[in-house]
Formats: structure tokens, C-alpha cells, sequence
């Protein structure tokens, strides 16, 4: 009986103790828990202020007829049934997508060239990193500035340069043919981003690969087909998601340099939103435009998601399924 009653007293003791450990182990994640939200949350505050309640309100807005100044008038599906007829709709998204399906894959080249010349520990290479970096945090505004002077047809620097080779000056931005191709060029000033990740890219790659590739004979174009890419491949995917992404969505540059012009030859998407918004105060006309957008962009993105299991290789040599 006695030894009964010290064992009872006994494990009510233990219960005690774990009940006491498990409230102190909830109360101490818990704490931790709200610590994790209240330094989360300014992103969070600013996804939903900046980003996602702007997106419903668009949404809202794109089945009204709402001009900034009176109440919204619902009209259904009127905004959209207009895009179907509207050929400056169809002239902005072929420019826009004209733009991207060139000065996406220029740039993915371009910077992954630079990257690899840049990967390398040689005397000045991290002077050039931040040279080619630059642009990046160069405000776009300004860049676009100097580029629309770099531009000019008469006394610009580019026609200057080909003068000096005695060679027949480019019109640039001056004429609808060559508009476009000026401002893809222009595109390739902010590659500095991209080299950067390509670079992070080079250097996650062991050499013990490089040196089993030589050990089998593989020269250098076959070094970089058969371990450098395939390594690279996850970084390309995601520079060629940011990039489709950036590209459908140019509107500083143009602006400031053509303005959509000339004839319409670099009428953007989003400059034709801006349009409609802010200068005829076709908001909801807008809205519907920038959903079409939206909808562009994620239908891209899903695309080259799916399309990545056959391209896209991780550590082991892993397909992406």
C-alpha cells in the first residue's frame, strides 16, 4: 500500500514536471512564432498595401467605366470585348513581345559572357564587377537621359563614333525602322544584375568536374556545354523568368527617350496603360489592359516553368519533373 501511494506520488510528480516543460517549450515558440511575424512584418504589410490590394482593386476597376473624378459605372465585360477590336492593343503587345523574344536572349548571352570573363581572380576584377554593376543602381530616369543623347541622330556619341570610322550615320530613335532595335540595345545597360547571379552560379560549380572533363579529353567549348551550362541551368531559369518578366514590363526608358514613338514603333503595354489611365482617365479601360498584362506574364512564367523539367539540371545531376 505504502509503496503504491510513493509510486502514485511519484508519477504525478513526473506528469507535473512534463506538463510544465511542454507549456514552457509552446509559450517559447510561440514567442519565437511572433518574433518571426513582427520582423516578416513589413514585407508583409507592403505585399498586401502595394501589391495585392492594388491587383484587386484593378480587377474591380477593369469591368467599370471609372475616369478618376465621378463613381464607377459597372460595365461587365465591356473593357475587355473593346480589347478585341482595338489595334493600338494589338500594336502594343506585338512591340512588346517583338522586344522581349530579342533583348531577353541578348541579354541571358551578354551577361553570362561577362560573367565569365569576370570570374576570375585576376588584378582589378572586382573594379569591373562594380564598372558593369553600375548601371543597375544608376536611377533610370537619368540613364535614360544620356541615352536619349547617345541617341541623337545629328551630334550624338554613337553617330559621332561612326563618323570618326567613317561610316554613314544610324538614324536610332528618329525613325520608326530602327526605334525598336535602339532601344533593345539599350536593354543590354542593365545586364550588371544578371552577371552578378550568373557569377554566384560560376563559383557554385566544383572544379573536380572541370577536371574529370579534361581527364576525359573535353576542350574547353565542351567544358561549357557538357558541365558549365547544365550546372547553369537552374540560374538561367530563373534570369530568364526575371527577365521575360522585366522586359514585358519596360516603361521608364521608353518614355523618356520615344515617348511610344516615333508612329508607334516602341508603344509599349505599359506605356499604353499610362496612357489610358493618365491622360485620357480611362482607368478602368486600363485596368482591364494592365489584367491582360498580368495574365501574359503568368502565362509565360507557367510556361517556362513546365517546359523546365528537360532543361533545367540540380546537384546530382537531378531533372527538374
Amino acid at each position: 500500500m505504502l509503496q503504491d501511494i510513493i509510486n502514485s506520488a511519484t508519477g504525478e510528480n513526473h506528469s507535473t514536471v512534463d506538463d510544465r516543460q511542454q507549456r514552457k517549450w509552446l509559450t517559447l515558440h510561440n514567442r519565437e512564432a511572433l518574433y518571426g511575424y513582427l520582423f516578416a512584418m513589413p514585407v508583409i504589410l507592403g505585399l498586401l498595401i502595394f501589391t495585392l490590394i492594388p491587383l484587386i482593386s484593378a480587377l474591380y476597376y477593369s469591368f467599370t467605366d471609372y475616369d478618376l473624378l465621378t463613381k464607377a459605372n459597372w460595365v461587365g465585360f465591356a473593357n475587355y470585348q473593346q480589347l478585341w477590336h482595338d489595334p493600338l492593343w494589338y500594336k502594343s503587345l506585338s512591340v512588346t513581345l517583338l522586344y522581349a523574344l530579342i533583348s531577353v536572349p541578348l541579354g541571358l548571352i551578354g551577361s553570362l559572357g561577362l560573367a565569365m570573363l569576370l570570374n576570375r581572380e585576376v588584378i582589378g576584377v572586382r573594379f569591373w564587377r562594380a564598372v558593369f554593376y553600375l548601371p543597375v543602381v544608376f536611377p533610370a530616369v537619368g540613364a535614360s537621359l544620356i541615352w536619349l543623347t547617345m541617341f541623337n541622330a545629328n551630334d550624338g556619341l554613337f553617330n559621332t563614333i561612326l563618323t570618326f570610322f567613317h561610316l554613314p550615320p544610324y538614324t536610332w530613335v528618329s525613325e520608326p525602322e530602327t526605334a525598336l532595335p535602339s532601344m533593345i540595345i539599350f536593354s543590354l545597360w542593365g545586364m550588371g544584375g544578371s552577371m552578378l547571379i550568373w557569377i554566384s552560379g560560376l563559383r557554385s560549380i566544383s572544379t573536380d568536374l572541370y577536371d574529370a572533363a579534361k581527364v576525359d579529353g573535353a576542350n574547353a567549348w565542351h567544358q561549357f556545354w557538357s558541365v558549365t551550362l547544365p550546372m547553369l541551368s537552374p540560374v538561367m531559369l530563373f534570369n530568364l523568368i526575371i527577365g521575360i518578366i522585366s522586359s514585358l514590363q519596360i516603361f521608364t526608358q521608353a518614355e523618356v527617350v520615344t515617348a511610344g514613338g516615333p508612329l508607334h514603333a516602341t508603344f509599349f503595354i505599359v506605356l499604353y496603360i499610362y496612357q489610358e489611365a493618365f491622360q485620357d482617365f480611362k482607368m478602368g479601360y486600363a485596368s482591364a489592359i494592365a489584367w491582360m498584362l498580368f495574365l501574359l506574364i503568368a502565362l509565360l512564367t507557367v510556361l517556362v516553368l513546365r517546359t523546365s523539367g528537360s532543361w533545367v539540371y540540380y546537384a546530382g545531376g537531378d531533372r527538374r519533373e
